[in-house]
């Protein structure tokens, strides 16, 4: 059937933004059919050109006579107007940045966006972030499942620092003037914390960062850890002020890394030993824990998964060699022999090593009972099982733009820690 004998031309544009995305036809055939569906149809052009760059648009002409500052704010928003079927579909095509603008166009559209945006915030897939080390201004966030990038090159509040961890949801850099930068980037919220008051070495290759909110207010609070000089440094917003707890427990033993759980941070040395640190005074209080692992390495990371403490032990080498599971109820180590309806994600970039723990990683595209590992610099994302540790598959990563060598982490955009000061005495 030709395009001039479709008698429901929106329902034949709807049709074409699908071929579209599916990669079945090009932006410049695209646009050509686009241009015969929409012939004498004015309304359906001025929607159509919303979704395209300038130099892409269908140009209108203007009825001799009749200039465009005269027609009505209320004809313009109502020629913007487009069924929520459709939107969806054309959200699912925008980049990152572009998202934020489409809230701008009309009533319309803004009203499917709130919705479309909350769903979209809410959503348990993590996304891998890619960041370039060698040049600050470009990161990306990569839908594995989806095949997908989120260009976060527009986002000027990212620019000039280097990318340290992120953390409930935030992102937090380091900047060259002694400061950090904690940005939301899906909220576009953003923090900037003074840290002249002491010697810091700011490398984000190096350094371990976790942001915690006030369960009961709007403060918060930042921890970090040099992984060059093992300095523990905790600031609360509630006093403006950084405070530096001891970091070597004493014999070699050090702090190496924290996580939040049941609302109190807890974190391990490198000897296993778990504690909590406590945010009304500048002290850890170590756990008494049976069965404790006769470990001794940097590479152990505290996950939560589950409203369960895990702790794992990462390898060099690309993959991790155990997990154990802190059972509270009799204060003991269980290793964990099966990982069953839990996936782990494992970040590996040279000296810095990060893991999280996804739970019913089928229902978000992932495979239970295995572990996703990306390396520096590397274009794969590679799967093991966790009964055999053995290579089940690779997945090749879309490529963005960007140059230079790059660094990965996971995000979880729907996660928030939060702390409770009345926990910990």
């Amino acid at each position: 059937m030709k395009i001039s004998q479709i008698d429901d031309p929106y329902g034949e544009f709807l049709e074409l933004i699908k071929n579209f995305q599916a990669g079945r036809i090009d932006r410049r055939r695209f646009r050509a059919r686009v241009q015969v569906l929409c012939s004498g149809n004015t309304d359906l052009i001025f929607r159509f050109n919303t979704l395209l760059k300038n130099k892409y648009q269908i140009k209108l002409k203007i009825t001799a006579g009749v200039k465009r500052k005269k027609v009505k704010k209320k004809k313009v928003e109502e020629s913007h107007e487009l069924p929520w079927d459709m939107l969806d579909i054309i959200c699912k095509t925008l980049d990152f940045h572009d998202l934020f603008q489409f809230a701008g166009v009309c009533k319309n559209w803004r009203a499917f966006h709130k919705i479309y945006w909350t769903n979209f915030i809410a959503y348990q897939e993590p996304l891998l972030l890619r960041n370039v080390y060698s040049n600050r201004e470009f990161s990306s966030l990569i839908s594995i499942p989806d095949q997908k990038i989120y260009s976060l090159k527009k986002m000027e509040c990212l620019f000039n620092s280097i990318y340290v961890e992120s953390s409930g949801g935030y992102f937090i850099k380091a900047a060259d003037n002694n400061s950090f930068k904690i940005i939301n980037p899906f909220t576009r919220t953003k923090k900037v914390i003074n840290a002249s008051n002491f010697q810091f070495y700011f490398n984000g290759f190096f350094n371990y960062a976790l942001l915690a909110l006030s369960k009961c207010s709007e403060d918060f609070v930042l921890v970090v850890l040099c992984m060059c000089t093992m300095n523990l440094r905790v600031y609360q917003s509630r006093n403006c002020g950084w405070v530096t707890y001891s970091s070597e427990i004493g014999n070699q033993e050090k702090v190496v890394h924290f996580v939040v759980l049941h609302n109190i941070i807890y974190v391990v040395t490198n000897k296993a030993n778990i504690g909590v640190l406590s945010l009304n005074s500048a002290n850890i209080k170590f756990l008494k824990l049976k069965s404790t692992p006769d470990v001794t390495s940097r590479n152990l990371k505290l996950v939560n998964c589950d409203e369960q403490l895990l702790l794992v032990d990462l390898m060099e080498d690309k993959m991790i060699r155990n997990v154990y599971k802190i059972d509270f109820s009799t204060m003991n180590y269980v290793k964990v022999e099966t990982l069953g309806n839990i996936a782990l994600l494992y970040a590996s970039n040279g000296l810095k090593n990060n893991c999280y723990a996804l739970s019913n990683p089928n229902k978000w595209g992932y495979e239970r009972n295995s572990v996703y590992v990306t390396l520096f610099s590397s274009t794969i994302c590679r799967v093991y099982s966790w009964d055999d540790k053995k290579l089940k598959k690779c997945i090749t990563l879309p490529t963005p733009d960007e140059t230079g060598a790059f660094l990965f982490d996971w995000c979880f955009r729907h996660l928030q820690y939060e702390i409770d000061y009345s926990l910990v005495e």
